[in-house]
């Protein structure tokens, strides 16, 4: 099943999307919004898969992913993983900063701002292009109800729907706030998301109840800037992630977990090459940065400018979209 938000309201408008998102049915009469279905997930589940059946007999009205929100325009926690240490361990390097073995065990996490979450089409509106304006691609799930001090089985049960992210970060900025040593905050504006968010059961194969398996693509300016498969490299699988953040306070019924930037070693066991050499590429700016710096001296790929765009997509085994497509301009914000 796949579901969607139509900008409408703060909170969207829920409807049911069908497989190939060609066709919607609104579910308002089974639930106005999808935070409101997550609420009686148990009760609501049926009558949204029924719509789910009509729209595969046929029925429906066109779906326009360019007129979506993000399938939780504002939910009540936003926390993002770094599942991929590659990723971790390549950012970290070109900060002049160690990895500490604990990374292989515990879990990276910090909690984002989840009040103001962008639809698939939205712009990122930034004041200056020299705040390192980055892309981060990555796969996120939304949960039900999951109880303080849950273990990774009993997390992975309360997996509702995944979708995909764009946690744009400013990279000029993340210096010197963690150099004050209390996290993000103004270098992680507002995340984007995907069309639609969908249930595991809907993924088939490519779900294998803590990773997802498939090429993330990654365009910028219409160019193939990274195909990194989200499920390799992965050293923590979402159960892991939510386990994590449950630890000590439960995690109520809409929370989004992202997986942090995807990234796959390259098939020596080195940092990954760029698509242009044959390689996997990335799934952000900055490990191609620093892979430039490791090989050259220094890097040679800008962070985004005005005007450009960045696409975020996955595809099934019959080359369909999944959750339909991030595709984001960077706009200059007025006023």
């Amino acid at each position: 099943m796949k579901l969607a938000s139509l900008k409408g309201g703060r909170d969207g408008r829920l409807v049911v999307v069908s497989r190939d998102l060609q066709r919607m049915l609104p579910a308002g009469a089974v639930a106005a919004t999808l935070q409101a279905a997550l609420d009686r997930w148990d009760e609501c589940r049926p009558a949204l898969e029924a719509l789910a059946h009509r729209l595969e007999a046929g029925e429906g009205e066109r779906f326009d992913e360019a007129a979506c929100a993000a399938p939780l325009p504002r939910a009540f926690q936003w926390a993002d993983g770094s599942a991929y240490v590659n990723h971790v361990a390549l950012v970290r390097r070109a900060r002049g900063a160690e990895l500490p073995p604990s990374f292989w065990t515990d879990p990276l996490m910090y909690q984002g701002g989840s009040d103001s979450l962008l639809g698939p089409r939205d712009p990122i509106l930034m004041d200056d292009e020299a705040w390192g304006i980055d892309f981060e691609a990555e796969v996120a799930v939304i949960t039900g109800d999951v109880p303080q001090g849950a273990d990774a089985t009993r997390a992975a049960r309360e997996i509702r729907l995944l979708m995909l992210v764009n946690d744009v970060s400013l990279r000029e900025l993340i210096p010197g706030e963690l150099a004050k040593g209390f996290g993000f905050f103004q270098s992680k504006p507002s995340s984007a998301f995907s069309p639609v968010a969908v249930t595991p059961d809907e993924l088939g194969n490519a779900w294998d109840g803590g990773r997802l398996r498939g090429a993330l693509e990654v365009q910028r300016n219409g160019e193939l800037f990274g195909r990194a498969d989200a499920a390799v490299d992965m050293t923590f699988p979402f159960p892991a992630l939510l386990a994590h953040a449950a630890r000590t306070r439960p995690l109520a019924a809409g929370t989004i977990i992202g997986s942090g930037t995807v990234s796959n070693r390259d098939a020596d066991g080195g940092p990954g090459r760029p698509v242009a050499e044959g390689g996997l590429g990335y799934s952000c700016i900055a490990e191609q940065r620093t892979v430039e710096t490791l090989r050259h001296g220094a890097p040679r790929t800008s962070f985004l400018r005005f005007g450009e765009t960045v696409r975020i997509e996955m595809r099934d085994a019959a080359g369909l979209s999944m959750f339909g497509a991030i595709e984001q301009q960077v706009r200059r914000r007025a006023g």
